[in-house]
């Protein structure tokens, strides 16, 4: 069944329309904002295209969903090549990439069996058929480090289709877009930092006993009440580096923020 969309809408004569949205979404509350002169049901035909889209992207990369295309890539990649769908290609080749580029701190095998710094080493993708096998029995390839960032980038391309230029996207506070700038004001400030066309993304654990992230180094869940937000103009990167800045070891975590100094980091 289909989760409730709500919404409020505040009409106004010059460009300032405010239209407010929320729902549940890949296990989070999404809330939305959009400024525009649309209509109201010009808006939420928007908002409904943006809701599609998150179900379709946890339809496909869910590791927690049996059904899910990921989870069959999980079930039977060693056993023969698996045929992608582009968007999950493209999703699991620029994780690939970042493995290197993140130092190895960004793994999405870590919750492989017998893991290992090499495990990642056992993905290997086709670009001729868009396929993937792994090289070794018990690899799984876990994309929650990186799906919403990506799903800021999807609602990014509905917004621009859509010619929406000021828009704050809120995926459970730890995934944000901010587009254009607020009615009253320019950009968006989130806790004291100001988003104008970039996104702010957040990995760390919020208590002792809430650690998800598993430490590429030794296959642990990282331990301490901490987190670390990036802002950056990509939704994907951004995801990436905090998660992978996160389960860095303090000489790492150094010589990312020397490599990425472009962007903005909060620690």
């Amino acid at each position: 069944m289909q989760t409730t969309i709500q919404h409020l809408y505040k009409p106004s004569n010059d460009d300032n329309s405010l239209f407010y949205a929320w729902f549940l979404a890949m296990h989070t509350r999404v809330d939305i904002i959009l400024c525009s002169r649309k209509s109201e049901g010009e808006l939420l035909l928007v908002v409904n295209r943006i809701y599609d889209a998150l179900c379709r992207l946890e339809k496909m990369a869910n590791f927690y969903n049996p059904a899910s295309e990921l989870s069959v890539v999980n079930r039977t990649a060693f056993v023969s090549p698996v045929v992608l769908s582009e968007e999950l290609y493209s999703m699991i080749d620029l994780c690939l990439e970042y493995n290197s580029k993140t130092l190895g701190c960004f793994d999405v095998t870590v919750h492989s069996e017998n893991y290992n710094q090499n495990t990642i080493h056992s993905v290997h993708l086709s670009a001729g058929d868009h396929s993937i096998c792994f090289s070794q029995p018990g690899v799984t390839i876990n994309l929650s480090g990186f799906l919403k960032g990506y799903a800021l980038e999807t609602i990014r391309g509905i917004l621009n289709e859509a010619l929406i230029e000021n828009a704050l996207i809120n995926m459970g506070n730890s995934s944000i877009l901010a587009l254009g700038n607020h009615p009253v004001g320019s950009g968006w400030k989130i806790n004291d930092i100001l988003l104008h066309n970039e996104c702010l993304t957040t990995s760390g654990n919020d208590s002792p006993n809430r650690r998800h992230i598993v430490s590429p180094r030794n296959g642990k869940l990282v331990e301490g009440v901490k987190q670390i937000a990036v802002v950056t103009t990509d939704g994907s990167i951004g995801e990436i580096l905090s998660t992978g800045l996160f389960a860095a070891d303090s000489e790492q975590r150094e010589a990312l923020l020397g490599i990425y100094r472009q962007y903005r980091v909060y620690i």
